[in-house]
């Protein structure tokens, strides 16, 4: 396909006698974001100590939960933190798209290892629930103020990047520890006035809650980008209809969008369109890759064009079989891929 000098596919590699353009996708790394978590860790492991030796200390199953829940949360952070390390690095012939699912495999350990979590803190209320134990609030309650104050502080510098699944993950730990500290507060207060001690497992079996409910929310999202199933902020009609609104373009079928990581989509599609030469066609590719990424911020596309569609259900085409592949092959030497 011949370009002008100044058009911007000029600066990808094309493989002439396949007419496969390649793309490659270099992460860049953030700093800022290494810093943040560095610092993360560090307030983390200090609160842990201290949460769980004064838990101790005070009999608070409450206490020793947020030492438990803090511990993960340190886990959580290391693990983003190798994340976002290996994302930074430059994609390779063996790792083609980089390592951008590395944060979201990190997002998904922790969330997994979050709901293992709430059920130990749950069945352990139980059993205080059963038995009873005297607590000594004023301790919970300054352990607690420490943890508030702390985890606010790191909940907020995640918060600017809580975009990426993987940071929001943790984001999302430290936010509930925010709450479930302050809760603890309360808690302590309650059982000064009042002596109940049956306050304190409660507000473990609370605490518990909410940790299931966030990691749902994650172990969700993560799971539909390991199996690359469509992101949740597109649609594929919408998609299709768009595509094909495009002037010389008859058809949209086989279409497939997924996620390469928590931030970029994937496109792969096919593309009838009128017969006519390869030179004739580079104004449709331009104008279906320029609508992908401005009205759905997709911009890794892999687009095959042809004169004649091939048999669907639904919308896409099911891979052949192996015994068809050789007797197929003659019928697709115009397709053309645009990244």
């Amino acid at each position: 396909m011949t370009l002008p000098p100044t058009h911007p596919a000029n600066n990808l590699r094309v493989a002439p006698r396949s007419r496969i353009i390649y793309m490659h996708m270099v992460a860049s790394p953030n700093r800022t974001m290494q810093r943040v978590l560095k610092f993360s860790m560090v307030l983390t492991s200090l609160y842990v100590l201290a949460t769980f030796f004064f838990g101790l200390r005070a009999h608070s199953l409450a206490l020793i939960s947020e030492a438990g829940h803090n511990i993960s949360d340190l886990l959580a952070i290391l693990l983003s933190f190798v994340a976002v390390f290996f994302h930074a690095r430059p994609a390779t012939a063996q790792k083609t798209f980089g390592y951008q699912r590395a944060g979201v495999l990190a997002a998904f350990v922790n969330a997994v290892s979050l709901v293992v979590l709430s059920v130990w803190i749950a069945v352990e209320a139980l059993h205080r629930l059963a038995a009873p134990v005297a607590v000594h609030p004023h301790i919970m309650m300054i352990v607690a103020a420490a943890g508030v104050l702390m985890n606010g502080t790191i909940a907020t510098l995640l918060w600017k990047f809580a975009r990426d699944v993987n940071i929001r993950g943790v984001f999302l730990h430290m936010l509930g520890d925010t709450l479930s500290t302050a809760a603890v507060i309360v808690g302590g207060a309650a059982i000064h006035f009042t002596g109940f001690m049956w306050i304190d497992p409660v507000l473990s079996l609370l605490i518990a809650g909410m940790i299931l409910w966030s990691s749902f929310s994650i172990i969700r999202e993560t799971l539909n980008i390991l199996l690359e199933g469509t992101p949740r902020d597109l649609e594929l009609g919408q998609i299709r209809e768009a595509m094909q609104s495009i002037e010389g373009v008859l058809n949209v079928h086989d279409l497939h969008v997924w996620s390469l990581g928590s931030n970029s989509h994937a496109l792969a599609s096919h593309v009838t369109i009128a017969d006519m030469p390869m030179s004739d066609c580079g104004y449709i590719l331009e104008a279906i890759n320029r609508t992908l990424r401005d009205q759905f911020h997709i911009s890794h596309t892999t687009i095959q064009f042809e004169t004649t569609g091939c048999e669907t259900t639904h919308g896409c085409s099911a891979p052949p079989d192996l015994t068809a592949v050789g007797a197929h092959g003659h019928h697709h030497h115009d397709h053309d891929h645009g990244h």
